[in-house]
């Protein structure tokens, strides 16, 4: 991860992905609750991407989260689970997703969660707040650190 503050561009980014550990401290909000929260995350760095973070499943109130029939398949990663998130009677589909048999090379992401910023209430990295990369599919986190352009947009579907 670079200097706190220094500027990543996400076309330096590899492909395939590259996997980091990260000791910033990650927070997921939803419905006023404090639904993940750890200074030991992953994340993903993937060319044209913001980074995603993926946090163990020991850093995140699980209770909250109710597996779907959703999956995608990511050519590197593999194939992967999703989960609404439910708190009283508020619920978000497909907040989260994680890979129960990631591909080799990405076992370290095994059963980690990451969260859609855009379907929940807040992410913070480090006490910043997330913005959401454009899109549905995409999960990527945008810090103030992070320049594009970024894939996932309308238009961008071929790059």
């Amino acid at each position: 991860m670079g200097k706190k503050g220094e500027k990543e561009s996400v076309w330096d980014y590899p492909r395939p992905p590259r996997i980091e550990k990260v000791n910033s401290h990650i927070q997921v909000i939803f419905e006023g609750k404090v639904i993940a929260d750890t200074g030991d995350a992953y994340r993903v760095l993937e060319t044209s991407h913001p980074p995603t973070y993926y946090i163990p499943p020991q850093d995140v109130k699980t209770e909250f989260l109710h597996q779907n029939n959703r999956q995608t398949f990511c050519e590197y990663k593999g194939t992967s689970n999703y989960y609404d998130l439910r708190v009283d009677s508020r619920t978000s589909e497909n907040a989260a997703w994680s890979y129960h048999d990631p591909s080799e090379g990405y076992r370290p992401l095994k059963d980690h969660i990451s969260f859609y910023p855009g379907r929940v209430d807040a992410c913070y990295v480090d006490n910043e707040l997330v913005f959401s990369q454009e899109g549905d599919f995409y999960g990527g986190w945008i810090t103030s650190n992070i320049t594009g352009p970024f894939k996932g947009s309308p238009g961008t579907e071929w790059w």
